[in-house]
């Protein structure tokens, strides 16, 4: 899916912060280089700080701890080496290697327990949703949370259904609101396991909701759910 012209406008203004691009004067032999868009989401249940690295620019300037966001940032297209480290360490955790599009955008998770990370590339449907409607995605991110739904103000239907660690439904068309309820709910027992409260979607905007944590945690580390909204669309 390509993406808008404003979302275009919004990875160009962001692509000093990786440093993959440099900026030069236009001329008649000038090539426009191609760019994706990336979100890079800490959904790991770790207190490390980490770093991701694409190719060898690192894209997380600050600490980059669990329930962190980053981006969109501006990446080349094309094969692209993803790396996950502990926190100005060279050794990589994990590494991937993905092909991203031209003007896609994407949204790379970084999941699991620290013993056993793993990078999760997802792309974002940014296509902008019909009047009075936003768009939800619901990814599992919680290595023991089990299979999950997502129910949005308590309908009798769940929005999404049965999703196991790491799966994820495709973005959901819903009434744009100002406060709704968003259940995380055991997918076998119908259970509600966690909660976000005067969750708001607006009109036109396009979120992703993803289950974090683990149920043998408390505290910070515990189970929960986030929501962010996909910058620029």
């Amino acid at each position: 899916m390509k993406l808008s012209f404003t979302y275009k406008a919004i990875a160009a203004a962001l692509v000093l912060s990786l440093g993959f691009l440099s900026c030069s004067k236009l001329d008649r032999d000038y090539e426009p280089v191609q760019v994706s868009g990336l979100n890079v989401i800490q959904a790991s249940p770790t207190t490390e700080l980490l770093d991701v690295y694409v190719d060898n620019s690192r894209a997380t300037a600050t600490d980059f701890e669990f329930g962190n966001k980053i981006g969109y940032l501006s990446a080349y297209a094309g094969n692209r080496i993803f790396n996950v480290t502990k926190k100005g360490s060279a050794t990589s955790l994990k590494s991937i290697t993905h092909n991203l599009k031209p003007q896609v955008g994407y949204s790379l998770f970084v999941a699991n327990t620290l013993a056993n990370i793993e990078l999760l590339m997802l792309e974002d449907d940014l296509a902008k949703p019909a009047t009075g409607k936003a768009k939800v995605r619901f990814v599992n991110l919680s290595p023991d949370g089990g299979s999950l739904s997502l129910n949005v103000g308590g309908a009798a239907t769940d929005l999404v259904t049965n999703k196991a660690f790491k799966e994820f439904s495709a973005f959901e068309a819903v009434d744009a609101t100002q406060s709704v309820t968003l259940n995380i709910k055991n997918a076998t027992s119908g259970a509600i396991e966690a909660t976000i409260a005067d969750a708001k979607f607006e009109d036109g905007k396009i979120y992703t909701i993803y289950a974090k944590g683990l149920k043998a945690n408390t505290g910070d580390l515990g189970f929960s759910a986030k929501m962010f909204l996909h910058s620029g669309n």
